[in-house]
């Protein structure tokens, strides 16, 4: 069996979940080291040595042109080097240099800025920015050094909707409503549940009455509170922690955390608050940490109870279940028993975004690349074979890409999307709909930093260490004295 791997959760995304789980503090992703190395957690849960203060440089193709790509994994060099060797007519006549820095530290977005500022023949012709930072190069204080995809050479407008690509890509990736980034892996998200569990307390494990029961995309955690009671009588914990929830909430939001130069509180990450609070006061959850070792229990159905639900994309499923499940095959730890379904609020958690800097000399074959990774959807391209799973990077044939979820409705709608992780349930149509509730509206480049103040905050309240006025004000004040916009 081949080992399954990716890294679209790159460290920096592993630590905010933990923050929000642990309550903030100086976390940091498990597996970190010190000196001048440090192990970056990818979406699978495993780590892979990067550097933070030297650069890792890969170079695919002979041609005399070169194009100079930056990226924080190896993720995107990989495609890079699997084109290569599919296209030898580019392989002529391009080169291409890949160089990767790590996220631990802001390394990457430090030396990203210094060589964008700089031009020159040096300076990144395509560029790679993920969730975290994403509004800061297609919208923020670097979006100016970003082509648009239509200078870029590429009939966006048209490939976008002939792909049908998930809509809230596209509003991360926009600025002033032209196109300046796309992703390749879709991370519009679901509720994976326990189907053994769903039969024992509800009588079925059907996913169509499972969202009935939990009031699939109502915007409202009524009937989820409802149905987590009735869990609960079985001693069953609706989920594993807080911080499972932080993700819809966070991203759920109608309006950014800054407004009008102003902080601002939208109701959806308020009432963040009150759940954190309910489950902790109320004992829905096993108060589990993100990314710890009870966490990882809870999947494999080993915690203190049985836990009901996850809340994430397809990656949370591929490359973090599936190795922590306690099993292989049916009949194994919780491997088999799990199904999506659609969550109460529609959000999306992580993603990658692929961009072309505006004063390349190389637009033409920087355009032949980001075509391929985020429109193409004949069977070549990209979205197709990291869809079906059918990518084996050329450099280590004991690595394959798991079927994923794509930026492309339509190539998940001609692609196999059933999973025995999930008892051969056919998890596409789920995730198509995850992409289309999933908005990126109130996304700002100040989320990384704020987010951690307030699930801090959210921690202090339900712990009974602060009532809610005084989370709020240390809130405030947290932000006031280490941030300025």
């Amino acid at each position: 069996m081949k080992k399954v791997i990716a890294s679209v959760l790159s460290v920096a995304m592993v630590a905010a979940f933990a923050t929000a789980c642990n309550g903030g503090g100086e976390t940091q992703a498990s597996g970190s080291a010190t000196g001048d190395t440090q192990a970056t957690q990818g979406s699978d849960g495993s780590e892979t040595e990067a550097t933070t203060t030297a650069k890792q440089v890969k170079t695919y193709g002979t041609g005399s042109e070169k194009i100079n790509l930056w990226s924080f994994t190896a993720e995107i060099p990989n495609m890079v080097n699997y084109y290569v060797k599919q296209n030898p007519d580019f392989a002529s006549k391009y080169t291409v240099e890949c160089t990767i820095i790590a996220t631990n530290g802001g390394a990457y977005q430090t030396a990203l800025d210094q060589a964008l500022s700089a031009g020159g023949d040096t300076a990144p012709d395509m560029y790679a920015a993920e969730a975290a930072f994403i509004i800061k190069y297609s919208q923020g204080d670097m979006a100016k050094y970003a082509a648009t995809y239509k200078e870029l050479g590429i009939d966006v407008d048209a490939k976008i909707k002939d792909a049908q690509i998930a809509g809230y890509t596209i509003e991360a990736g926009s600025r002033d409503g032209e196109v300046v980034a796309l992703g390749y892996q879709a991370t519009g998200s679901a509720m994976i549940y326990r189907a053994d569990l769903a039969k024992d307390v509800f009588g079925t494990d059907d996913p169509a009455k499972i969202e009935e029961i939990f009031g699939a995309n109502s915007g409202s955690w009524d009937k989820f509170w409802a149905a987590a009671a009735k869990l609960k009588e079985k001693n069953i914990s609706v989920v594993s922690g807080s911080g499972d929830m932080w993700n819809v909430n966070e991203k759920a939001a109608q309006t950014g955390w800054i407004v009008n130069n102003q902080l601002n509180i939208d109701p959806k990450r308020a009432e963040f608050l009150d759940i954190a609070k309910k489950l902790k006061d109320d004992g829905l959850s096993n108060d589990a940490s993100g990314w710890s070792e009870a966490w990882f229990a809870d999947m494999a159905g080993t915690g203190a109870k049985p836990v009901f639900c996850f809340f994430g994309p397809a990656w949370l499923i591929n490359y973090t279940m599936n190795e922590h499940c306690g099993g292989a095959k049916l009949g194994e730890g919780t491997f088999g028993q799990w199904r999506v379904c659609t969550p109460p609020v529609g959000f999306f958690w992580g993603g990658t975004w692929v961009l072309g800097r505006k004063d390349s000399a190389k637009k033409e074959g920087v355009a032949k690349l980001i075509e391929w990774i985020t429109l193409d959807t004949s069977e070549k391209g990209l979205q197709y074979l990291w869809a079906n799973g059918l990518v084996d990077w050329d450099e280590d044939p004991a690595t394959a890409v798991a079927k994923d979820t794509v930026a492309s409705a339509a190539v998940m709608s001609k692609s196999d999307g059933k999973v025995d992780f999930c008892g051969g349930q056919d998890i596409f149509p789920i995730f198509i709909k995850g992409n289309q509730y999933a908005s990126a509206k109130a996304m700002t480049q100040y989320d990384e930093g704020i987010n951690g103040y307030f699930t801090d905050a959210a921690t202090q309240y339900a712990e009974g260490n602060l009532d809610k006025d005084a989370a709020i004000d240390a809130f405030k004040t947290k932000v006031n004295d280490n941030l300025s916009f």
